[in-house]
C-alpha cells in the first residue's frame, strides 16, 4: 500500500463564469477532503449557497468578498476564513484585480452538497 500521493495533474473543472478551478484532491480522486487552487476574475460573483460542508479559504493574491448571512467580510492576501456547514454564503470578487486562493472543503466539495440558489 502506497504511503503518499503526489498530485502533479490536478483535475481542471470547466466553468462558465471565468473562474479557474484546479482540484488537487477531492471527489475526482476519491479523497474525503477537497483542496483546490482557484482564480476568481475581477467582478466575479457566485449565487448564494448553503453547503453541507465546512469550507476554509486562504487568499494568496488579491481580495475576495464573502457575504455571510448578510454580513460582508473582505479578505486580502495572507488571510483566511472558515465558513461552517449550513451557513448561507455568497462568494465574490467585486474588485479590479483577480483573486488567487486555496479552498479546502470537508467533506469534499460536491455539487449535490452545495445547495446553490
Amino acid at each position: 500500500m502506497k504511503k503518499y500521493i503526489v498530485q502533479k495533474s490536478p483535475f481542471v473543472i470547466s466553468t462558465t463564469d471565468g473562474k479557474q478551478i484546479e482540484e488537487h484532491f477531492g471527489r475526482s480522486n476519491n479523497s474525503p477532503i477537497s483542496i483546490a487552487y482557484m482564480v476568481a476574475p475581477p467582478n466575479w460573483i457566485e449565487p448564494f449557497q448553503t453547503p453541507e460542508f465546512e469550507e476554509y479559504t486562504y487568499i494568496i493574491k488579491g481580495k475576495k468578498q464573502f457575504n455571510i448571512n448578510g454580513e460582508l467580510v473582505v479578505l486580502k492576501a495572507g488571510e483566511s476564513i472558515q465558513i461552517k456547514k449550513g451557513v448561507r454564503v455568497q462568494y465574490s470578487n467585486p474588485f479590479e484585480q483577480e483573486c488567487e486562493y486555496l479552498a479546502v472543503c470537508l467533506p469534499a466539495f460536491s455539487i449535490d452538497l452545495v445547495h446553490r440558489e
